[in-house]
């Protein structure tokens, strides 16, 4: 979601930082404005001249953002300063002389940047924000924040002290509806404030922006994080850069909003998280020492400050997706890290309240981080008992994710006709009602009102997509709503090329654009025996357009292994398995020769964090094999697993190894990662030759 990569910055607006507040019940209200700036080291792109002006200012997205790094550009595209922010989001930058305005201001912190500006060499204060993101992006000529430092080499004018003070008046114009509410009246560049969830701060907690470039403009949207009124799809703004901007509309003045210091308070919860997984294995849970994982459940839980994550002080009240905490002999359970000592140590950042539920519920979102490094980004739902929040789950029985999905389609022997498109994955496993019956069928409606159904098949660990046509399974769990080449000027569709399903009618960017924010997916579960179930599930974002799927990196492959697969499966265009012996195992080695790296990632990129297989057995049986691993992996091993019932027979087991049966053909190699706002990422190296 970088916009340094230019494609997408979708900023919740609210985050880590501090310590606990007050009650956390969802009502309207005031604050005031505070106002102060620290320090950091500072470097200046005039070594050894005398700094003649300091500028200064907050960096937050509602809470701090803390620990970015602060760059400042000047009109020659001179890096003047360079920083980082402090734990409250502050930073301090000397400027030094010979800097020549206007200035770009940009705070990055992993894969997330925010862009501010101004037309001054003097100093002052430059706050850095979701919002003045937004101002950056009317001001640079083609929407993306990331390409003003360039333009203004060559056309200062667009940033002036006039220009700037337009593009606030507009924005704040826009927002009107709930500055009233929230009595903010603060300058959003220069007015000073602090990230504490109070004044300015909390008008950053109330909204999500994104702003998405597409080549041309961004496509951006301002959603208030209010309490929804009997399911309603949440107010928001949406605009073209370039266009007049629309004004929130009047309802926004009675809605029911996150109140001061609501970023504080999502940011306790996570710290007390950190808290019980600082605690060695045996002090979390019944266990015989801190070295060996355990099996358990929710009255397996000792830590009080484990325990008191959770509703009622009580684990068992956690349900999620069907699953209840714990850990079976199989590593399944929520929060099963708890049974086992390598999740010691796990860190939890990044906290975000990305929407409410209509009962006052809080959807965040969140990052871990382990002992080893591996990141994972997910999502929590807690609920506010006696001003503390505390974890629930989503409560429901059966497991569904459903995620905006960009896919990239790399033809290994054809790259003329890469393509991307953009889909809503509908991940359904197969699970049975709880008394032993399996799913016979589901019904997902979509945001639009359209209505798709899902059925198991043999070698899919998912339910798959009915065709439309009612011509079979289409071998997918992608909603394929839009597509086009990786080469803009290429004309045609990329479905008249493939093998593989995509809806029809596709829908066009511009309709693309006009999909809900937060979209709502009904889900009707039929299972054998005739028992329904129904479950509702609401997304964080849409889906991006393809011109803004283009400005996005997605992992590469490292160029020896390019060449290696490329020259295997020239012939075949598969990789195709002979017979399996003890000398030579069939499984899925992912590296390049020498067992060096098999992908990069380039900067601003997704992080992979597994690597699927696709293909058919010899019997021309459907599959999919799957490998998860940390987001620091280059490499991967995959081995054979054969669902089970149905005739799956890609597998063939000697010496108590499952392996890739003879005649076992993959023509799918699928790197896939997820960023904050669950957002799925998916990079295919595929084998086979396009149809045309």
């Amino acid at each position: 979601m970088a916009l340094s990569t230019a494609l997408l910055l979708s900023l919740a607006a609210c985050g880590g930082g501090g310590g606990g507040s007050g009650g956390f019940l969802p009502t309207g209200g005031t604050g005031t404005n505070t106002g102060s700036a620290g320090t950091g080291a500072a470097t200046g792109g005039d070594s050894g001249s005398t700094a003649t002006a300091t500028l200064s200012g907050i960096a937050a997205t509602g809470a701090a953002f803390a620990g970015a790094k602060v760059t400042v550009v000047d009109q020659r595209g001179v890096t003047v300063c360079s920083t980082e922010t402090d734990a409250k989001g502050a930073y301090e930058c000397p400027l030094p002389a010979g800097t020549k305005a206007p200035l770009v201001v940009t705070a990055t912190r992993d894969d997330q940047t925010l862009y501010s500006t101004t037309a001054s060499a003097a100093g002052g204060n430059v706050n850095v924000t979701p919002l003045t993101t937004i101002i950056v992006s009317r001001l640079s000529p083609n929407g993306d924040p990331a390409s003003l430092a360039g333009a203004i080499a060559t056309r200062p004018d667009v940033v002036t002290e006039s220009t700037v003070k337009q593009q606030v008046a507009e924005l704040v114009a826009a927002l009107k509806p709930l500055l009233t509410l929230l009595g903010d009246a603060l300058d959003p560049i220069s007015g000073a404030f602090t990230a504490d969830g109070s004044g300015h701060d909390r008008l950053l907690d109330s909204i999500a922006v994104s702003v998405r470039p597409d080549g041309s403009a961004a496509n951006i949207e301002i959603t208030v994080k209010s309490v929804p009124t009997n399911g309603e799809e949440p107010v928001s703004i949406a605009f073209r850069s370039d266009a007049t901007l629309p004004v929130l509309p009047p309802e926004v003045a009675t809605a029911t909003l996150a109140p001061a210091g609501a970023s504080l308070s999502v940011a306790a919860l996570f710290a007390r998280m950190e808290q019980c997984f600082a605690l060695p294995l045996s002090r979390r849970v019944n266990a015989p020492n801190d070295t060996a994982a355990v099996t358990g459940g929710p009255s397996d839980v000792i830590a009080p400050e484990c325990r008191t994550l959770f509703a009622g002080d009580d684990p068992a009240s956690f349900r999620n997706n069907g699953a209840t905490v714990g850990r079976n002999s199989n590593n399944q359970g929520a929060f099963a890290g708890l049974f086992r000592p390598g999740a010691t140590g796990l860190k939890y950042d990044r906290g975000q309240l990305e929407f409410f539920r209509s009962n006052g519920d809080l959807v965040l979102s969140y990052r871990s981080v382990d002992s080893v490094g591996g990141v994972q980004n997910q999502t929590i739902v807690a609920k506010d008992v006696g001003g503390a929040l505390k974890l629930i789950g989503n409560q429901y029985r059966y497991v569904v994710n459903v995620a905006p999905t960009v896919q990239e389609r790399d033809f290994l022997n054809a790259s003329a006709f890469n393509y991307l498109s953009v889909s809503y994955d509908v991940s359904i496993p197969k699970q049975n009602d709880g008394g032993g019956n399996a799913i016979d069928h589901v019904v997902v409606k979509a945001p639009n009102g359209v209505s798709y159904t899902y059925k198991p098949q043999p070698g899919n660990a998912n339910l798959q997509l009915e065709r439309v046509d009612g011509n079979g399974t289409a071998n997918t769990t992608l909603l394929r709503l839009g597509s086009g080449f990786r080469d803009a000027a290429r004309s045609g569709s990329p479905s008249l090329i493939e093998g593989s399903y995509f809806l029809a009618p596709q829908l066009s960017d511009d309709q693309l654009r006009l999909l809900p924010e937060q979209g709502v997916f009904t889900v009707d579960f039929s299972f054998v025996g005739g028992g329904t179930a129904t479950q509702t599930h609401r997304m964080i974002t849409r889906v991006p357009t393809i011109a803004e799927a283009r400005q996005r990196q997605f992992a590469e492959l490292s160029p020896t292994l390019r060449e290696e697969l490329k020259a295997e499966v020239a012939a075949n265009q598969a990789i195709v398995f002979d017979a399996p012996n003890a000398n030579e195992p069939s499984l899925i080695d992912f590296s390049a020769a020498g067992d060096t790296d098999g992908w990069t990632v380039p900067a601003g990129a997704p992080v992979p964090t597994a690597l699927t297989v696709f293909g058919r057995s010899a019997t021309s049986v459907a599959f999919e094999d799957r490998a998860d691993f940390n987001g620091s992996a280059r490499k991967a091993k995959i081995f054979c697993s054969t669902e089970a019932g149905g005739g799956d027979d890609h597998c063939t087991t000697i010496g108590g190894n499952s392996l890739y049966a003879a005649g076992t053909r993959i023509t799918l190699f699928q790197l896939s990662a997820t960023d904050a706002q669950q957002v799925l990422y998916l990079k295919g190296f595929a084998t086979y030759l396009p149809a045309n």
